[in-house]
């Protein structure tokens, strides 16, 4: 089994197993890029008002990009880093725990580094393989509002009269696009779902920051338009002709991640709280909070919370890092390796979600009112915790697993029976 480490702040961490130095070397790379963005996310928080009107944090984003953040899962001899998707998950929550806004936007670009990596060898992989090398982000726009579930798609792609192919359509919930360079997406091609990727740069293509959620208010997760965007035909690529992969189980995975991070953060913030705090209760049961054996008990439970959210992520990826190294590029990898990696992932978005929205209430028993004065943002843990887990119900994910533990039906089933007709894969 994986190790499964945790975090405090920024202090220092447990380590073991092999991966740990590296894991180790790779946060103490990043982490006064992820110290910066934990000391501005209050004040950003605060700052996040009405869609097109707040500051979105490119200057972070950007920040992480060029300490090469983005190049994490990139082979080390392609001049990325080669981590495993167990330290990808820590990092991710590490950085979701600092500010689980700009960790959850990322989502989009590892998604895509792994499709890239999932393809056999040619000169096209090796061009993305060095763009992400080089910097670039890539953010997604595959889901729409039309239509009535993720696989009916309004957006084509079509020769126009002269023969060049222009792609036109509308997206939503287009999370990390504003902050990226090229756009992953999904559109039809006369009644077949295809995938492929164009810059943001290009002429047609208009983004705009109209995501009102009231949690994760700076991903960006708003709407992009195409409008007659030209596309080199050659890149174009059907979605029914992708094999098996782990990649629905990856973006699940990597919510998971940021949940996590949000479970560390309410600890974080707990302890911060507690540590100066001197006013405490009548029926207290010491002069201090510090000193209180109910709020320490409350202490140690949202810090047995975030430890248990954290070493289930990881338990999981360590499962998907086994059927990683099944593929075969163009062929797939192992059905039952994926069906039973994917329930775990399922198994561990049934208890992620539900304790780390228990613990960002909870976090309010370790002080009075003044914990919900508004220059704390402490709501917006439960804020962005509804809204991450809110992506995909646990509720599906409990019939899915009991499926699976009764009638051996795996979750890789219903993605086999969409691959059919070619929805999109976000």
């Amino acid at each position: 089994m994986t190790d499964a480490t945790t975090t405090v702040g920024a202090g220092p961490s447990l380590q073991a197993g092999s991966t740990g130095d590296r894991l180790a070397a790779l946060r103490e790379r990043f982490a006064p890029v992820v110290e910066r963005i934990r000391q501005g996310a209050v004040a950003r928080e605060l700052a996040s008002g009405a869609p097109g009107e707040r500051e979105l944090p490119h200057a972070e984003v950007r920040a992480l990009a060029e300490a090469g953040f983005g190049r994490l899962r990139v082979p080390a001899d392609r001049g990325g880093f080669g981590v495993t998707l167990v330290e990808l998950a820590h990092l991710v929550a590490d950085l979701a725990a600092a500010d689980s806004n700009i960790a959850h936007l990322w989502r989009g670009h590892f998604g895509y580094t792994e499709l890239v990596l999932l393809r056999p060898e040619s000169p096209a992989r090796d061009e993305w393989l060095q763009r992400i090398v080089a910097g670039a982000i890539v953010g997604n726009a595959t889901s729409e509002r039309t239509g009535t579930t993720l696989a009916d798609i309004s957006t084509t792609v079509a020769p126009d009269a002269d023969g060049t192919w222009r792609l036109d359509g509308r997206k939503f919930y287009s999370t990390g696009t504003l902050y990226a360079d090229w756009i992953y997406l999904a559109a039809d091609r006369d009644g077949e779902r295809v995938t492929f990727a164009v810059p943001t740069d290009a002429p047609g293509v208009t983004g705009i920051d109209d995501w009102d959620g009231f949690g994760q208010r700076l991903t960006a997760s708003g709407t992009t338009v195409f409008s007659g965007v030209a596309v080199d035909e050659s890149v174009i690529s059907a979605y029914r002709d992708a094999p098996l992969s782990h990649i629905q189980a990856f973006y699940q995975l990597y919510l998971l991640a940021v949940l996590a991070g949000i479970g560390q953060a309410v600890v974080d913030d707990a302890v911060a709280f507690v540590r100066p705090r001197t006013r405490t209760y009548i029926h207290a049961n010491a002069p201090t909070p510090g000193e209180d054996p109910q709020v320490l008990a409350v202490l140690g439970r949202l810090s047995a919370g975030a430890f248990t959210a954290r070493s289930l992520v990881v338990a999981a990826a360590g499962l998907l890092d086994g059927v990683v190294a099944t593929n075969e590029p163009g062929v797939g990898v192992d059905h039952a390796l994926l069906d039973a990696a994917e329930n775990a992932v399922y198994q561990a978005q049934v208890e992620v979600g539900p304790r780390v929205l228990r613990a960002c209430s909870d976090l309010f028993e370790v002080g009075g009112a003044s914990a919900a004065d508004r220059t704390r943002a402490l709501d917006r843990h439960w804020r962005n915790a509804r809204v991450v887990a809110s992506h995909n119900p646990a509720v599906y994910k409990e019939r899915l697993v009991g499926e699976y533990l009764l009638h051996g039906r795996g979750p890789v089933d219903a993605w086999e029976r969409y691959h059919e007709v070619g929805p999109t894969r976000f």
